[in-house]
C-alpha cells in the first residue's frame, strides 16, 4: 500500500515548473509518466493563475526560490499541491552534465511523482509572517550597512596615524566627531551623518518590532525570558520555525538550523566534521550572537553559560567549538519554552540540588 505522500491528487497529473526570473518551464506528466505537455509561461501572477488555473487538481513541483513564495500560495489557491523542492537535495538537477530548462522542469515532475520526500519540501509561510520577517531582515541590512560605514571611517583615521576609540554604533558619530584627523573632515562628515540617520532607522524598526510582539507575537516574551534573546532573536526564531509542533523533539531544531557536525561515515571511519550550516543562515547567526553574549563577561550566571564555560576549555579551537555548542542548546531551550510556556530557571540544577 502506498503512502499518503506518495498518492498523486485529483487527476493523477505531475506538474515540474523550472521557475525562471521572466519566464518559468513547465512539464506535465500523466498518470502513466508519460509527458503530455510542455512549455513556456511568464513568471507573473495573471500569467501563471491562467495556465495553472485551468488545470484539474495536480501535484505542482518548484524549487525554492526569490519567486516560490507567491507561487506557492496560488498554486495552493488554485487548489493544486504544491511541493517547493529544497535545492540543496535535488543535486540530480544541479550536478547533471546535461541542463536547460526543459531538462530540469522534467526532472522536477518525475521526482515529485515518485516520493515527494525525496525533495526534503520546504514550507513557506504566510504572507502576513513574511511581510513581518521582512521588517527583520530590513533591520539586518541596515546594522550592516552601518557597520560598513563605521569600519570605513575608522580605517580612514588609522592612515592618518589616529586610533578612533571603540564605543556603541549608536554613538560613533558624536564619539567620532571631535576625535578624527582634521584632515579627514570633509572625507568623514558625510560618513557621520548616514551612520546617524541609519542609526535612527534602525532604533524606528526596534520600535516596530515591540509593536509586532505586542499585536501578534506575544509567545515572542517566553523565548525571552533567556537574557540575551531579544525582540530581534525572539520574532525571528517564531517566523523561521513557523510551526513548533513539526518537530517531534526540541531537540530536532539544532539539526534543522545547521548547528551540528556533517556526517560523513564510511566503513568504520568516522570523521570529526564541522557544523552542516542547513537551514536558516541568518537565525543560525542570531543565535551564535545570543551564544557569544552568554558566554562573554556581560554573559549572565547560568546553566548554559556554565555548561559552556567548561566546554570553552582548552584553547581557541575548543572556544570555538563551545560557541557552537551553546547556540544549539540555545536553539532546543527557545523551542521548549515556547512548546511548554514553562517559566525560565536559569540555574535549574542549582535549584534540583537545593530541593533535594
Amino acid at each position: 500500500m502506498k503512502n499518503d505522500n506518495t498518492r498523486l491528487p485529483g487527476s493523477g497529473l505531475t506538474v515540474g515548473i523550472d521557475v525562471g526570473d521572466k519566464y518559468s518551464q513547465i512539464c506535465v506528466l500523466d498518470v502513466a509518466a508519460e509527458v503530455i505537455d510542455e512549455g513556456r509561461v511568464r513568471t507573473t501572477w495573471s500569467a501563471m493563475g491562467g495556465r495553472l488555473g485551468a488545470m484539474a487538481r495536480c501535484r505542482v513541483v518548484i524549487e525554492v526560490g526569490g519567486h516560490s513564495p507567491w507561487l506557492s500560495r496560488l498554486l495552493e489557491e488554485l487548489g493544486h499541491e504544491c511541493i517547493v523542492a529544497n535545492p540543496r537535495r535535488v543535486r540530480l538537477i544541479a550536478d547533471s552534465a546535461k541542463k536547460n530548462d526543459r531538462i530540469d522542469a522534467e526532472t522536477l515532475a518525475r521526482l515529485g511523482r515518485a516520493d515527494p520526500a525525496l525533495l526534503s519540501p520546504v514550507f513557506h509561510r504566510s504572507e502576513q509572517a513574511q511581510a513581518d520577517l521582512a521588517v527583520i531582515h530590513s533591520r539586518r541590512a541596515l546594522v550592516e550597512t552601518r557597520t560598513g560605514l563605521v569600519n570605513r571611517v575608522r580605517s580612514l583615521a588609522k592612515a592618518y596615524g589616529a586610533r578612533l576609540p571603540p564605543c556603541d554604533a549608536r554613538y560613533f558619530p558624536e564619539r567620532v566627531a571631535a576625535r578624527a584627523p582634521p584632515q579627514l573632515g570633509e572625507a568623514i562628515r558625510p560618513l557621520l551623518e548616514v551612520v546617524a540617520t541609519v542609526s535612527a532607522q534602525i532604533k524606528t524598526l526596534d520600535g516596530r518590532l515591540e509593536s509586532m510582539i505586542a499585536e501578534r507575537y506575544q509567545q515572542a516574551r517566553l523565548l525571552e525570558q533567556v537574557t540575551g534573546v531579544g525582540p530581534v532573536i525572539s520574532i525571528g526564531y517564531i517566523l523561521t520555525i513557523g510551526d513548533p509542533h513539526r518537530f517531534k523533539s526540541s531537540r530536532q531544531v539544532g539539526a534543522y538550523l545547521g548547528l551540528v557536525p556533517r556526517q560523513h561515515s564510511s566503513g568504520e571511519k568516522t570523521p570529526e566534521l564541522g557544523i552542516s550550516k542547513t537551514g536558516n543562515v541568518y537565525l543560525r547567526q542570531l543565535l551564535v550572537n545570543g551564544a557569544h553574549y552568554i558566554l562573554g563577561s556581560r554573559g549572565p550566571d547560568c546553566d548554559l553559560r556554565r555548561w559552556g564555560l567548561r566546554k570553552a576549555e582548552g584553547g581557541k579551537n575548543a572556544k570555538k567549538r563551545a560557541v557552537i555548542a551553546v547556540a544549539r542548546k540555545l536553539a532546543v531551550l527557545l523551542h521548549r519554552l515556547w512548546i511548554t510556556g514553562e517559566v525560565y530557571t536559569p540555574l535549574l540544577h542549582e535549584e534540583e540540588v537545593k530541593a533535594a
